[in-house]
C-alpha cells in the first residue's frame, strides 16, 4: 500500500461528502488510503478495495505463520523429513 502523505490524505468528512465522486477516482488511482476526520479527530480510513483485500490476505498469512511458529515452539511441528516420508507414501498408494 502506497505511504500515507497527510497533507492530502487527511480530510474533514464534509470536504468528502462534498467531492465524494472526485476523491473516490483519486483514491482508485492513487491505491493511498484517505483519512477522515471530524471534530478534527480521525473518524474513518477510506481504502481501494484491492488494496484492503490485500491487506487481509497478507493479515491471514501473518497469523498463520504466527500460529505455525507456537505451534513449533510448543513441540508439535512434524520434521521435514517426516512429511516428506508420508507425502511419499501417500504417492505410492
Amino acid at each position: 500500500m502506497p505511504a500515507l502523505r497527510p497533507s492530502t490524505d487527511v480530510l474533514p468528512v464534509t470536504e468528502f461528502r462534498a467531492n465524494t465522486s472526485s476523491m473516490l477516482s483519486r483514491l482508485h488511482a492513487t491505491k493511498r488510503p484517505v483519512v477522515l476526520t471530524q471534530h478534527g479527530r480521525g473518524a474513518a480510513v477510506i481504502m481501494d478495495v484491492g488494496v484492503y483485500e490485500g491487506m487481509l490476505d497478507e493479515i491471514t498469512i501473518l497469523r498463520d505463520i504466527r500460529i505455525a511458529e507456537d505451534q513449533i515452539a510448543r513441540g508439535e511441528g512434524i520434521p521435514h523429513e517426516e512429511v516428506v516420508a508420508r507425502l511419499r507414501a501417500r504417492l505410492t498408494k
